[in-house]
């Protein structure tokens, strides 16, 4: 199954994600800080990482943030607070799923089972170059260039524009959308949708024009906007 890494400074949050992970065959160690989640990442091999946001020495977000430059290990971030802001600032950063607390142990282990299944996942043909106006997706390498400009994406923004670039001219259904790229058991909102689009949109420049709302349905990809 998948080695995990729980990071919170409440240790009854660590045994009880700990208990309920094992008990599905997962392998857990614990950090109780930001810092000490950063040293255990670089030195072990996760499958994927549990972080709380608020702790002492280092916060979620900061650890979060140091931990991108050298892993895209898959990360569910909790926290108490499920304000806009934090959600959007976790999804700037890379974590690929956010969980409020108080939150079901037993949804947990589904969200951790659906990100490690897409995770897994891989519907890029080989050599896969798509253009469209000033942006060149390369699905094979998931590397994104705007006007000749590497730009950094979090990995729901790569797997957003390349479903949305893949079916370029084709209204999409907001529920089509997200099955597609969170996958059919995906227990969010719609709402995550919105976060992800309006991220990518500023990510892509004059080039977000081409993601067209289409009201009362979904997105758009359409080249020629």
């Amino acid at each position: 199954m998948y080695k995990i890494l729980v990071v919170d400074d409440e240790e009854n949050i660590r045994r009880l994600i700990k208990k309920y992970a094992e008990f599905e065959g997962h392998t857990v160690d614990e950090a109780k800080d930001g810092m000490e989640a950063i040293k255990m990442t670089r030195d072990g091999e996760y499958d994927l990482l549990v972080v709380d946001i608020m702790m002492p020495e280092l916060d979620g977000f900061s650890a979060c943030r140091e931990i991108r430059k050298f892993s895209s290990v898959p990360i569910i971030v909790l926290s108490a607070r499920g304000e806009e802001y934090d959600k959007i600032n976790g999804f700037e950063i890379g974590v690929d799923d956010y969980v409020v607390k108080p939150f079901s142990p037993k949804e947990l282990m589904l969200r951790i089972e659906a990100i490690m299944k897409r995770a897994g996942r891989s519907d890029a043909p080989s050599s896969e170059v798509i253009v469209a106006g000033g942006i060149r997706a390369d699905v094979t390498a998931r590397i994104v260039y705007v006007d000749g400009e590497r730009t950094a994406l979090t990995p729901k923004e790569y797997d957003l524009l390349f479903y949305l670039m893949k079916n370029k001219n084709v209204a999409l259904s907001r529920e089509k959308l997200i099955t597609e790229v969170w996958g059919w058991d995906y227990y969010g909102d719609d709402r995550t949708l919105d976060t992800h689009v309006k991220l990518l949109r500023q990510a892509l420049g004059e080039w977000s024009r081409m993601i067209v709302t289409v009201r009362g349905v979904g997105y758009r990809f359409d080249e020629n906007a």
